[in-house]
């Protein structure tokens, strides 16, 4: 049986919407191999971003002539090694000089130690976390996945913060009053199960105000949040059962494996930002390709810049 596909048009609508802002100056750290310096150089292709690389210069030459990219328009900060260009380019944010962060070469531990340094990073009040925003071609609406690459086992607390930037996201992305799905292994509270637990909490700090700006509903299971069916089974009463434009993952194992699942298994489009510092983070990995790593840039650059309204796609 052939997979599904999707035909893109979120994908395209993210870029129409890109095509109404400046370039955003982007401090791209370490971008010493083909596949990063080749993001970089078609994501300022389509006037996403002004790239600024940051890294030693012979790697980022040799990675660029590997790539077969041009980059003789775009400044170069010359560090010795990836450790040092991590810290350069949080420092250029601090600056003023870049609006965005983006990934190199480089492990994303190296970076987010650098951007979460007491003293020279990039923290803010806000706990900082990764969110997927999906293109799923059996679902009828963009989902958004949080948090499956930065926060390992987070609290309550740390969860609050995860709910809330994801909900900032999804207003930057159109979705007035997102509908969040705190995910468990079940649907009902089990003192036994501490995601349970942790979901409950969530949707009552949401009553109490301490998350705005979205409908939380949990403990929810995965079949529960995004079919119908599935709820209407369990007879489950809920706004958001069956239609959840969050999902809220228990930790970064499970977050992880469910959207490279939708990734590899169904071929949906990604992307991924890191929100919660003090400018957005683009995260992508050697095996994303390459329409999720512009996809990524296109995010990140809303969130930055401002989000125009969107532009019909044909």
């Amino acid at each position: 049986m052939p997979l599904p596909q999707t035909d893109h048009a979120w994908y395209r609508a993210l870029l129409a919407r890109c095509a109404g802002l400046p370039p955003a100056v982007t401090a791209v750290v370490h971008p010493c191999d083909d596949h990063s310096i080749a993001a970089a150089a078609e994501a300022a292709a389509l006037g996403l971003i002004e790239p600024i690389l940051v890294g030693p210069p012979h790697r980022i030459h040799a990675a660029a002539e590997a790539a077969k990219v041009d980059i003789s328009g775009f400044r170069l900060e010359p560090t010795p090694h990836s450790h040092a260009s991590a810290a350069r380019g949080v420092a250029l944010v601090r600056a003023g000089a870049a609006r965005l962060l983006m990934k190199g070469s480089l492990h994303t531990d190296e970076l987010m130690a650098a951007v979460l340094d007491r003293e020279t990073g990039l923290r803010t009040a806000r706990r900082v976390s990764h969110v997927y925003l999906m293109d799923v071609p059996t679902y009828p609406k963009p989902l958004l996945i949080t948090d499956a690459a930065i926060n390992i086992a987070p609290t309550l607390d740390d969860k609050r913060d995860i709910v809330q930037n994801a909900i900032d996201l999804a207003h930057v992305m159109e979705i007035p009053l997102p509908k969040v799905a705190i995910l468990s292994a079940v649907e009902t509270v089990n003192a036994k199960l501490q995601s349970t637990v942790d979901a409950a909490a969530l949707c009552k700090m949401a009553d109490r105000g301490q998350i705005t700006g979205g409908v939380l509903d949990g403990p929810l299971a995965f079949d529960n949040a995004i079919s119908p069916e599935a709820a209407s089974d369990k007879g489950i009463v809920s706004p958001v059962a069956g239609q959840a434009d969050i999902l809220v993952v228990p930790d970064l194992v499970s977050g992880n494996m469910l959207a490279k699942q939708l990734i590899f298994l169904i071929r949906a489009d990604a992307a991924g930002v890191v929100l919660g510092a003090k400018v957005p983070i683009i995260l992508t990995s050697r095996a994303d390709a390459e329409r999720t790593r512009i996809a990524s840039c296109a995010v990140a650059v809303l969130m930055a810049l401002g989000a125009p309204p969107s532009k019909a796609v044909a």
